[in-house]
């Protein structure tokens, strides 16, 4: 190219300045319809009256309004996971005591704080009064209830921090009891993200029970990564669970 022409170029490039390094927007005026403003950047919205009925801002999009936070919330044997009401996938979604069957969880026993609360056969443990050999983890009398996570996400939401709250009542009455807090995600990404994130799970998992009371030293934290699917799909996967030591 003749060197007029590239001259001529750089002029009109400084002229007319290099626009991508600029704010994506100044004001709502600058967005497309459907967009507001924030942070130079267009946004879907800003606070939840941006959004439709139904639906509250969440990083600058519009999500769902959770559904639920506890279990009692939902239909009968459904249970709460990350804000909607589901179909269970395995008896450590269930509570004490219950046991996931065909997608519904079958709660069954009498609400317990001592022995003597329940019938002759049966024992309290973990709240619920159950028949000797019945439940699992019976070494430790107490059922701990698996946790789920949203998508790349490793943050504890509403739903799960109370099943959380209810393995930390477990654990304190089973306090010389050390477990595996294992974590799991889906298949999205490479092994090596996965396992790192299965990490990240089990390890806020840890620091929240942590910060309830448990020695940080019954503890181990278990990276599953995507070796282990449930079959039940993605959101079933990503996921922390608890075995006895």
């Amino acid at each position: 190219m003749p060197k007029v022409l590239v001259a001529l170029a750089m002029l009109m490039l400084i002229a007319c300045g290099d626009k991508s390094k600029k704010p994506g927007c100044k004001g709502d005026k600058d967005c497309k319809k459907g967009q507001v403003c924030a942070a130079n950047k267009c946004v879907e919205c800003k606070t939840d009256s941006g959004c439709p009925a139904g639906k509250k801002c969440s990083a600058n999009a519009c999500v769902a309004k959770a559904g639920c936070t506890r279990d009692d919330q939902c239909p009968t044997g459904q249970v709460c996971q990350l804000g909607q009401c589901k179909a269970c996938a395995s008896d450590g979604e269930c509570g004490p005591g219950g046991k996931c069957s065909a997608g519904q969880c079958l709660r069954g026993g009498k609400a317990c704080s001592k022995d003597t609360d329940c019938a002759d056969d049966e024992d309290c443990k973990g709240g619920i009064c159950q028949k000797e050999g019945q439940g699992s983890n019976i070494d430790a009398g107490c059922q701990l209830q698996t946790v789920y996570f949203g998508f790349d996400d490793a943050s504890i939401q509403a739903s799960e921090r109370e099943r959380l709250d209810k393995n930390q009542q477990c654990l304190t009455k089973n306090s010389k009891q050390s477990v595996f807090v294992i974590g799991h995600t889906d298949q999205s990404g490479t092994e090596e993200y996965n396992i790192a994130l299965s990490e990240r799970r089990a390890q806020s998992v840890a620091d929240y029970l942590s910060r309830l009371g448990t020695d940080p030293a019954k503890l181990q934290v278990v990276p599953k990564g995507e070796t282990e699917p449930t079959g039940q799909g993605d959101d079933k996967d990503r996921r922390v669970e608890f075995k006895w030591r």
